[in-house]
């Protein structure tokens, strides 16, 4: 029991510490940038905004008690899902790696260094797959709920980490021993920690080209039309550059959801999506339309309601000249 609790521990347990002490330490200096222009607005007029490095935004979100506690309490849910689920998968990958795969990678410093490298590859692949399918953006959007963009969000993880899953199975099939896949996994998510933050602007350019940075996850949760999408890299940001979900940071971001929730409620925030499936799933006419409602993108209708909805539109904007029949004399 000892040995199976040692290949289910998570580096993100021990790293948690540091992160709670550098989200403190993120949060005092923003409230004293903020005492320091507030006090500099009124005595002086005008001036820039303390040397910030162009392109990074100007305005930062800071903090929110209620949204920071809500962030704090979905990160303590994801430490028990993610212990639940690693248990469970670490007995299904034992018995592929055992029984079906054809050879077993030694566990030596190039099989780390090859295995970051997939890792993170299969973490790009998860995370579009989150994105672009919507029972995979029914678990993913809670992390995107947030309206404020901070150390503090990174905490606000999902619940329901079952994809993940699915794409890490090629992995014990390729080889690699499956504790240390979890271990892989577990710094590629500690790294991630950084770019969540205002703070950090643009850096050298070797630096951007190569690495997921601030800059480059700013975009990612931007719900700006320009943003969404884009960035999906976990450690490395060349997997978009190859795959065409790049995009350079032009503004300040508007983070969030394109549909902004209006609640701090955790459970309401992991589960509302899911709940919003299954009514569109009982509202569907054709095997074809519940599919769609499941594998297809977020915000996917069927051609009936699209249909209706350009009907409506068009009466409900007259072509240019006319006068709406309501706004007209009898």
């Amino acid at each position: 029991m000892h040995r199976v609790w040692e290949h289910v521990e998570n580096p993100v347990v021990f790293a948690t510490p540091f992160f709670l002490a550098l989200v403190t330490a993120e949060a005092v200096m923003l409230a004293v940038e903020k005492r320091r222009d507030a006090a500099r607005d009124r005595w002086e007029d005008g001036g820039d905004s303390h040397g910030r490095v162009p392109a990074a935004p100007t305005a930062k979100t800071g903090y929110s008690f209620a949204d920071t506690r809500t962030s704090l309490m979905m990160g303590s849910g994801a430490v028990v899902a993610m212990l639940v689920f690693k248990s469970l998968t670490l007995l299904l990958f034992a018995a592929i790696w055992t029984y079906v795969a054809l050879w077993h990678i030694p566990v030596t410093w190039w099989s780390w260094v090859l295995l970051f490298v997939v890792v993170d590859l299969t973490w790009y692949c998860n995370h579009r797959f989150s994105h672009r399918v919507r029972i995979g953006w029914a678990a993913h959007q809670a992390h995107h709920s947030s309206e404020h963009f901070n150390l503090g969000t990174a905490l606000r993880q999902k619940w329901n980490p079952w994809s993940e899953a699915i794409f890490w199975l090629p992995l014990p099939l390729l080889g690699f021993t499956p504790w240390t896949i979890y271990v892989a996994f577990g710094f590629n998510l500690i790294y991630q920690f950084y770019p969540h933050t205002e703070y950090i602007g643009r850096l050298p350019r070797p630096v951007e080209f190569v690495l997921n940075t601030p800059s480059h996850h700013r975009v990612h949760h931007g719900s700006d039309p320009e943003y969404l999408d884009k960035n999906y890299g976990g450690i490395l940001i060349i997997w978009d550059r190859i795959f065409g979900t790049f995009q350079q940071e032009l503004h300040t971001p508007k983070y969030g959801l394109t549909k902004p929730v209006t609640t701090h409620n955790p459970f309401k925030l992991e589960y509302f999506e899911y709940a919003n499936v299954v009514r569109d799933l009982r509202s569907a006419r054709s095997f074809r339309e519940r599919l769609g409602y499941v594998v297809g993108p977020p915000g996917w209708q069927p051609d009936r309601l699209r249909d209706a909805q350009l009907a409506a539109t068009v009466v409900a904007e007259p072509a240019d000249g006319a006068t709406p029949a309501a706004a007209g004399p009898a």
